[in-house]
């Protein structure tokens, strides 16, 4: 089981926006810049939304049909240790997967299923005030925060 990636070590320092600024981020950080790993890399960047392993994967033999699951799969583990790429659990199905770059908190409405994504700036105070009492480093990434969306709440007040 790999080592959980927190909120402030996770994200690469400076702005990664490209394929090739990841792929000297992974060898400044001992990997190494494969075809497989450029191919899975720029599937991500294409797909500005969070994608599961089957779908990256799906993504992937797209462009190139010999890259196996089980090669994403790898390269999203060894990826994930390297700080470069974070996963999520949106409710009940599989875990996403995104840049850390861009990794951010989400709240899931329990109703609609509707995603929302949370800005970090939410979550400052929150860590801070753990961190102090509980001597607790959170993870808001990791998991979604469950509850109900605008709509669903006044859908609800509606109907008594």
């Amino acid at each position: 089981m790999s080592k959980p990636i927190s909120l402030a070590g996770a994200r690469p320092s400076g702005r990664v926006s490209s394929v090739d600024d990841v792929l000297a981020l992974v060898r400044a950080r001992g990997g190494r810049a494969t075809i497989s790993r450029r191919v899975i890399l720029q599937a991500l960047f294409d797909a500005h939304r969070h994608l599961t392993a089957e779908e990256l994967a799906e993504a992937v033999q797209s462009r190139a049909p010999d890259i196996h699951i089980s090669t994403v799969y790898r390269n999203l583990d060894d990826m994930q240790r390297l700080g470069v790429v974070v996963h999520s659990h949106l409710g009940h199905g599989p875990a996403t997967y995104q840049l850390a770059s861009a990794a951010h908190a989400h709240f899931l409405c329990e109703v609609c299923d509707a995603t929302i994504d949370a800005p970090d700036d939410l979550f400052k105070g929150l860590s801070k005030t753990v961190m102090t009492r509980l001597g607790f480093s959170i993870d808001p990434i990791h998991f979604a925060i469950l509850g109900l969306c605008s709509a669903c709440q006044a859908a609800a007040r509606a109907s008594g």
